[in-house]
């Protein structure tokens, strides 16, 4: 098959979130035969030699668009009365760029990643679109809209009716892709259900979940550490759900564990840390890192993943590489949503300040405990985690033959 990505940003190199889910995708498609092409807008000039990478190292189509200026983005889509995080992806060039693809080639089936990128299909005068000729798919991932329903509860005005109008806005534009599009998949069956709750009659909805590079993600040669705590939590640290985690945690738990661990460490690793996460940096035992090449060496080094989310949605892949890397992780519910874990056998869970205390007294007491956690939680990864396992359904999906892959409940826009 020729595979069409549209989407949201290049998916290279796969250091973050839904760049690692596009990319393995991809490179599961390429394994499998099939010829994939990428269009992809961009913010930076220094992300253009992703794209050339992309192309080099795995022979991908590569098609790039830079955007206009973030502020023009964002007040134009506010006027026309459109989701931020919509308007945020808005090019016009892109768009002429689109149509020309669907044009010039014949693909078989097109991916978005993100409902942001759904405006390109609607908006398309491509014949192929407008025939309704081509299989469209739709990676949401996240559940965006309960997403901005959860920043809302958060937030107090002015943030609080602009987190609402995103979230009703998100919400009948994942209706409007869910009744358009072929399939729609999300990382979670929680994810499905709930999107279904207000939409039972819609298309064809599934899970896709998250996947882990057992190569890339592993245990260390050396036995790992075990005196006092070295914390570790990874993540882009201007997100705004990694940033509540942390500075929750700080705030709410890291003095009592200075307090019973006085040479306790928390590192907390990844790019674009906020004033707020730098500040942190102050305090006793606490690392904050900033971009690094390589993530692995700080799996390595600490011996218990902390994920302490209150906003969330899907798959948390950076507790996946934890149990992975063979790391006990202690956990809000909210941070193992969607992971086929259970409580005191591969994750220890933890809701309040307190608990998180008491996961880690145990963990530090208790060696067999600690050991028991890591091994369910690393051959829960090799069982069930390994991307050739995830994707086999997802090509299964895209191969299906046209006739067959439209659903009923379509109907134009």
């Amino acid at each position: 098959m020729k595979i069409l990505y549209l989407s949201h940003r290049v998916p290279f190199p796969p250091n973050k979130g839904e760049k690692i889910r596009t990319f393995h995708q991809i490179e599961y498609l390429l394994q499998k035969g099939h010829e994939v092409t990428v269009i992809s807008p961009y913010e930076e000039s220094a992300e253009v030699p992703y794209f050339t990478e992309l192309k080099a190292q795995y022979g991908v189509n590569v098609h790039s668009f830079r955007l206009p200026p973030k502020l023009l983005r964002l007040m134009s889509g506010f006027v026309q009365g459109k989701a931020l995080s919509v308007a945020n992806f808005s090019s016009a060039d892109l768009q002429k760029g689109l149509d020309k693809l669907l044009d010039e080639h014949e693909f078989s089936a097109l991916v978005c990643t993100a409902s942001s990128m759904a405006e390109y299909v609607f908006n398309s005068q491509a014949k192929v679109i407008r025939d309704r000729k081509l299989r469209l798919f739709m990676d949401f991932m996240d559940l965006d809209s309960d997403k901005w329903r959860q920043y809302a509860q958060r937030s107090s005005l002015p943030m609080k009716l602009l987190y609402t109008r995103e979230r009703n806005l998100i919400s009948t534009l994942e209706l409007q892709v869910a009744a358009h599009f072929n399939t729609c998949f999300f990382i979670t069956e929680t994810e499905v259900a709930l999107f279904k709750e207000g939409a039972p009659e819609l298309g064809d909805i599934c899970a896709i979940e998250n996947g882990i590079d057992i190569v890339g993600f592993c245990p260390p040669d050396a036995p790992r550490f075990r005196e006092s705590p070295i914390l570790l939590f990874t993540g882009v640290m201007n997100y705004s759900p990694n940033v509540d985690a942390v500075l929750w945690f700080v705030e709410n738990v890291w003095k009592d564990i200075v307090h019973i661990w006085p040479s306790a460490e928390f590192i907390i690793a990844g790019m674009d840390p906020t004033d707020k996460i730098i500040a942190l940096g102050n305090m006793r035992g606490i690392t904050v890192t900033g971009f690094v090449d390589d993530i692995k060496p700080y799996f390595n080094r600490a011996n218990v993943f902390v994920a302490p989310f209150r906003i969330a949605r899907g798959v948390q892949n950076k507790v996946l590489q934890a149990f992975a890397c063979g790391l006990p992780v202690i956990s809000t519910p909210m941070g193992a949503e969607g992971i086929r874990c259970s409580d005191n056998q591969s994750i220890l869970l933890a809701e309040k300040s307190s608990d998180f205390i008491l996961q880690l007294e145990k963990l530090f007491q208790l060696p067999d405990h600690y050991t028991r956690i890591a091994n369910n939680a690393l051959q829960l990864i090799q069982q069930h985690y390994t991307w050739e396992s995830i994707l086999h359904p997802f090509e299964k999906k895209l191969s299906m033959n046209q006739a067959d892959s439209f659903s009923p409940s379509q109907t134009d826009k």
